[in-house]
């Protein structure tokens, strides 16, 4: 021991050198079991796919509310009229503080009657960027922002992306099969969608997480609050059911393996065992079973538009569903056709 570090000190002082010394074992093995963070405290860096989201669901809201014009539009007082022109409807019309139904046709809000009879296919594009109000537009940026930076940080901007505006499309298609003359926001399927893939990502890497039930947890809590939220007029709960159900299966498809680089993170809710990992890490990546999973996937997407350009009516085959989608009671009323004529 004092040899080696004899030769060490001669190396500085002759050569200019400094020697390495070996890591022990100890040491070693805690290098090869650093663990990331699921969800936690992030770096800022390469989050610009959710910021993108982010600032066009806002600028949305804010034309949708400038279009609006309660004070110059609405007969009857609005809420926060201060506000003037970005005044929102009264209470009873709207509880979630925001535009009225009519104003939310205008911009783009998915109506079966629309889309159907007039054939504006457009607005299963339009749909998933609107807002019926001020809660709904926060609660969902939030979660948005809690899901979308965790999945873009830990598998990149792409599958990200793919995920976010797939799951958005597929939940418009579902809702057109559904909803029948109430226009909605939908806003909320492609968060589902990014609830389901954090889902199906935990499942299909199962083993190299740690804290996975107080990761649950706050799946639930999100899927909870935004759930209950569509039981209110103008918010889409069967596009967030179909939002969902794409996000598990895009999650299983294209979560395959998180970007392991990223090592300089602090401890959050779920960790991955890097060491756990490289070893999983083949039998994880089977492209066979991501290739069945796009296709199952691409195979739903398919059936849903068919059945929308030819008119499917789902609800007559479910009369109870409707209170799926809106709760009615004395505060408000889930009957939008008397609101829409004017």
């Amino acid at each position: 021991m004092e040899k080696s570090a004899t030769v060490a000190a001669v190396a500085k002082d002759h050569l200019g050198l400094e020697m390495a010394e070996p890591a022990d074992s100890a040491t070693a093995a805690v290098a090869t079991t650093q663990r990331l963070p699921f969800f936690g405290r992030r770096r800022s860096e390469n989050t610009w796919v959710v910021s993108l989201f982010v600032v066009v669901h806002l600028v949305a809201f804010f034309v949708t509310m400038f279009v609006n014009d309660c004070p110059g539009r609405s007969a009857g007082d609005c809420a926060l009229r201060p506000l003037g022109r970005f005044s929102f409807q009264p209470f009873f019309e709207n509880p979630l503080f925001g535009p009225s139904s009519s104003t939310l046709v205008k911009v783009g809000a998915l109506q079966r009657t629309f889309v159907i009879q007039r054939h504006e296919k457009w607005r299963l594009m339009t749909c998933p960027w609107l807002h019926a109000g001020v809660i709904h537009l926060v609660l969902d940026v939030l979660s948005i922002i809690l899901l979308g930076v965790h999945l873009q940080q830990d598998f990149g901007p792409a599958r990200t992306g793919m995920i976010y505006l797939l799951s958005a499309f597929l939940g418009s298609v579902v809702s057109s099969i559904f909803v029948q003359h109430v226009p909605v926001a939908g806003s909320s399927a492609a968060l589902f969608g990014f609830l389901g893939a954090t889902l199906s990502g935990l499942i299909r890497n199962w083993h190299i997480y740690a804290n996975k039930l107080t990761g649950i947890a706050v799946l639930l809590i999100v899927a909870s609050m935004n759930f209950s939220l569509g039981l209110l007029p103008r918010v889409d709960n069967y596009g967030n059911i179909g939002g969902f159900l794409s996000g598990i299966v895009l999650g299983f498809a294209l979560l395959f393996n998180p970007q392991l680089s990223q090592l300089e993170r602090k401890k959050g809710l779920f960790d991955y065992d890097l060491n756990k990992t490289v070893q999983l890490r083949q039998k994880l990546d089977r492209p066979a079973s991501r290739i069945v999973a796009l296709v199952f996937f691409f195979t739903i997407l398919a059936g849903g538009l068919v059945a929308v350009f030819h008119g499917v009516n789902a609800s007559e085959h479910c009369g109870w569903c409707h209170y799926i989608n809106c709760v009615p009671t004395k505060l408000w009323s889930c009957n939008e056709r008397a609101i829409l004529v004017r």
